[in-house]
């Protein structure tokens, strides 16, 4: 399969610092399904060779790998991932993908009794020690990326991670039922990834960082803005600086409507948001309102044109978002989540090969 370009994490950067029109609008995901990977390279990507050889390919400067605490509870986000004990989210079988008609495991939270739902449960729960998770993929990586290509780390989960260990309807009574086991939930997921992210940022490979953490739905966050700012702001707050003071881009990820708190998220300290859920946020307004301020990334509809449109549908979609919101920079493609086992391979390619078609600097329209 031919290659569209070299690599080039400095294009990539500019664009997430905001630094002018770089020469082309950069593409972006975090996550590629892993039947779309193997129909995109004609096999299964079972390493990390192969990992980087599937990002490089589809025209992508960088390699998402995880790292923290999301590793522990939810494994898999690339080949080569060695597990970190037994997973921590509940297991079931579908059919779940256009690719193969078998059913495959696939795991999501708990809704209501996670695993810590008390005090004496979180004392007695195996947590990992972040100075002992393993890394090593940030540093086997560095033989297989080619030149121009970086790593991006994919951490995040602070307030994700709270929630899914303790099932969402314990977490919700415990925010007024159990103050002092909400504390030290976050308290013990701050100390993890802080730690781990020290460690990460050691490495000579990483070129940026991605929090992601879904703090709302479509139309409304998920709790109040208090306890946002209370216990996981001040965390984005800190790992935003850590990542600055070593000359790096911080990326934000939520899926929903996050209005209510973008001023908050910005003032962390962020670079970039994705994806822009388009049921959620207009992303022209989020251009002419902050545009200024951060990056902007994703938008491509999941809901219907990435999943049930066809590619000349796809195709159309990417250009007026390069035309509505590429001018000055500041602007990735990508879809509006993920690429998940439900994105046909036409689709996908379409996605990809409008953004080189009219993502070029100084845009034609």
């Amino acid at each position: 399969m031919k290659t569209p370009r070299k690599p080039n994490f400095e294009n990539l950067r500019r664009a997430l610092l905001l630094q002018g029109e770089p020469p082309y609008v950069p593409i972006v995901e975090f996550s590629v399904d892993a039947d779309v990977k193997a129909a995109f390279l004609g096999r299964r990507v079972e390493s990390l060779r192969d990992e980087v050889e599937f990002w490089w390919k589809a025209g992508y400067d960088f390699v998402p790998l995880q790292a923290g605490i999301r590793s522990f509870i939810r494994p898999g986000l690339s080949a080569g991932e060695r597990p970190l004990g037994t997973p921590r989210q509940r297991p079931g079988r579908a059919a779940y993908s256009i690719y193969s008609p078998q059913e495959r495991t696939i795991t999501w939270a708990e809704e209501g009794r996670g695993v810590i739902t008390t005090l004496e449960e979180f004392e007695r729960f195996p947590w990992p020690d972040p100075d002992r998770m393993d890394l090593s993929a940030f540093e086997e990586v560095r033989q297989y990326l080619p030149p121009g290509m970086k790593v991006i780390a994919y951490m995040g989960w602070t307030f994700t991670a709270v929630w899914t260990l303790m099932g969402m309807e314990t977490f919700c009574y415990a925010l007024y039922e159990q103050p002092e086991l909400i504390r030290r939930m976050y308290d013990r997921i701050w100390w993890i990834q802080s730690r781990v992210l020290l460690r990460v940022l050691a490495f000579d490979v990483v070129g940026a960082v991605t929090h992601p953490d879904d703090l709302a739905y479509s139309d409304a966050l998920i709790v109040s803005p208090r306890h946002l700012r209370q216990y996981v702001f001040p965390w984005y707050r800190w790992s935003c600086t850590m990542v600055r003071e070593r000359g790096l881009p911080s990326i934000f990820h939520s899926d929903g409507r996050l209005t209510s708190v973008l001023d908050d998220i910005l003032d962390c300290g962020f670079n970039a948001l994705h994806p822009i859920e388009p049921k959620a946020m207009d992303i022209v307004e989020l251009k002419r309102r902050i545009g200024h301020r951060v990056c902007l990334i994703g938008n491509i509809d999941l809901g219907y044109t990435l999943t049930r449109g066809s590619p000349a549908e796809v195709e159309a979609e990417v250009r007026e978002r390069i035309r509505t919101v590429g001018p000055g920079g500041g602007y990735c493609v990508g879809s509006s989540n993920s690429i998940t086992s439900y994105v046909p391979l036409d689709n996908y390619n379409a996605m990809r090969e409008a953004a080189f078609r009219y993502g070029v600097y100084p845009l034609s329209g």
